[in-house]
């Protein structure tokens, strides 16, 4: 396709002072200054004025603000505009739509906007897409919209992503990109040389070479700058890193990242269930799972469902409200606790006062080991050989933490209200600090043990333990000792 006869323009354009880059989507510095903030982002009067062209009708003005955007800026602008907006802005736009601005857009975004296109449109663009991002892009539409888009589509294409779709979501068989580089074993380097130059067909980007044996199981690795450095008389096996990790296509996306992390890769194989080479892992693939599992870790702790800003209204609110229910639950049990005591609270109305701090105090505490857990049991820190040792880790902390908060809250207490009370509400603070720490080791562990995400409103549950010890350790302790007698 090509631009949009140019058409009069100065409203809005001219009080920006924009003029073209070089080249799309790389911007000089002055552009660069006029489009974003210090911090990367697009301007306020830059999207108005793409509103206001908009809104004008003017498609040719939307076209050169737009034109000289980076793709994953061309994907922030859009995500900035409501859905109604954002299908205009896309047919000002058309040809500037292209296979790596809709790579970078939200999923949210990307879904609403695949279901509002026609079939044969989305099919251009994920037939442009690496198999990986071609996968992401079709694999939440709904079961007729895929069909219609994959009926589009070239054979090959075709079979590759039914192939992708037919493994289950966040493993590596779904994740894989199938472009990778693969030669046999019997090759010497300057073979391997003349091979890749000759050869039309190779992925746009790799960095290493898999070496593979006759029944396609991969023996070995070489990065390019081995090959490059490397006597084109030396054999492949030569040069060869034998020592490789394979990943399953059923490993989980988790795991994959941690096998990154753990052994700094940028590469790794992909392997079927009968150990044949069928694709690879990249450290761009690891770094975007890296940040969406951190997030959705964040969103689960809270009960927040997806928690992204483009989730439909609907969505949000049943994700959200059916934790909101259970938490609701959770604080029936303290509020009942708290009228089981009401007699005493009505003779001593310091228990009233000073009630909240316990429980305060020992929720915090708890979130604050419930993370630590989190995090370690996604990290691999924490398994079934070292549970006792850290949740001993973890009770030690929280006796000397609850001794500290103890004296403090003690002290004060002594001088404010009497030294009966002081003492009860250290006995209190101890109590439920040391619970909220067994609470924040152990809730995440079972979740885990049930083979549930254990970030799953993980707090939901340690609130409630220590809101309901936390008000019957200082009530109970109170009525023991006489202070509400």
């Amino acid at each position: 396709m090509t631009s949009p006869e140019p058409l009069d323009y100065d409203t809005n354009v001219a009080d920006l002072d924009l003029e073209d880059a070089e080249s799309r989507g790389r911007p000089d510095d002055r552009i660069d200054d006029e489009r974003h903030d210090e911090e990367n982002r697009l301007k306020p009067a830059y999207v108005r004025a793409v509103e206001d062209a908009l809104d004008a009708g003017d498609k040719q003005a939307v076209y050169d603000l737009v034109e000289p955007l980076h793709p994953a800026d061309v994907a922030d602008l859009l995500e900035l505009f409501d859905r109604d907006e954002r299908a205009q802005l896309a047919v000002a736009i058309s040809d500037l739509m292209t296979s790596d601005v809709v790579a970078e857009l939200n999923d949210f975004v990307r879904e609403d906007m695949m279901e509002a296109m026609p079939a044969d449109a989305v099919a251009l663009i994920a037939e442009q897409l690496d198999t990986d991002d071609a996968v992401q892009l079709i694999e939440d539409l709904d079961e007729p919209d895929q069909a219609a888009i994959l009926a589009e589509m070239d054979a090959g294409d075709r079979a590759v992503i039914e192939n992708a779709l037919s493994y289950p979501e966040e493993t590596a068989g779904r994740l894989m990109q199938r472009e990778f580089v693969a030669v046999p074993e019997h090759l010497k380097v300057g073979d391997l040389i003349d091979m890749l130059r000759a050869e039309n067909d190779l992925p746009t980007e790799f960095f290493e070479i898999f070496v593979v044996d006759a029944a396609h199981h991969p023996v070995g690795t070489c990065n390019l700058s081995w090959i490059l450095r490397a006597p084109r008389t030396v054999a492949l096996t030569d040069v060869m890193k034998r020592d490789q990790t394979l990943i399953p296509v059923s490993m989980d996306q988790e795991e994959v990242a941690l096998m990154f992390q753990k052994y700094a890769l940028i590469s790794a194989a992909v392997v079927d269930e009968n150990e044949r080479l069928v694709g690879q892992m990249t450290v761009d693939d690891v770094v975007h799972i890296i940040a969406e599992e951190a997030g959705e870790d964040a969103l689960l702790m809270s009960g927040a469902g997806e928690g992204d800003i483009n989730e439909p209204l609907r969505d949000a609110y049943r994700s959200r409200v059916r934790w909101l229910i259970a938490n609701l639950g959770t604080a029936l049990v303290a509020s009942l606790i708290i009228a089981a005591f009401g007699a005493a609270i009505e003779k001593l109305v310091a228990l009233a006062v000073l009630m909240p701090i316990v429980a305060s105090i020992g929720g915090n505490a708890g979130t604050q080991t419930m993370a630590v857990t989190v995090r370690a049991i996604a990290m691999n820190q924490l398994t079934q050989a070292n549970t006792k040792r850290i949740l001993w880790r973890e009770m030690r902390v929280a006796m000397m933490n609850g001794a500290t908060i103890a004296v403090l809250i003690g002290l004060a207490t002594w001088v404010i209200f009497s030294p009966m009370l002081g003492g009860v509400i250290a006995a209190a603070m101890i109590i439920n600090v040391v619970v909220a720490g067994l609470a924040g080791v152990l809730v995440p562990v079972i979740f885990d043990r049930l083979d549930t995400d254990p970030a799953l409103a993980s707090s939901v549950f340690v609130t409630m333990i220590t809101d309901s010890m936390g008000f019957f350790a200082f009530l109970g302790l109170a009525v023991l000792s006489g202070l509400a007698a």
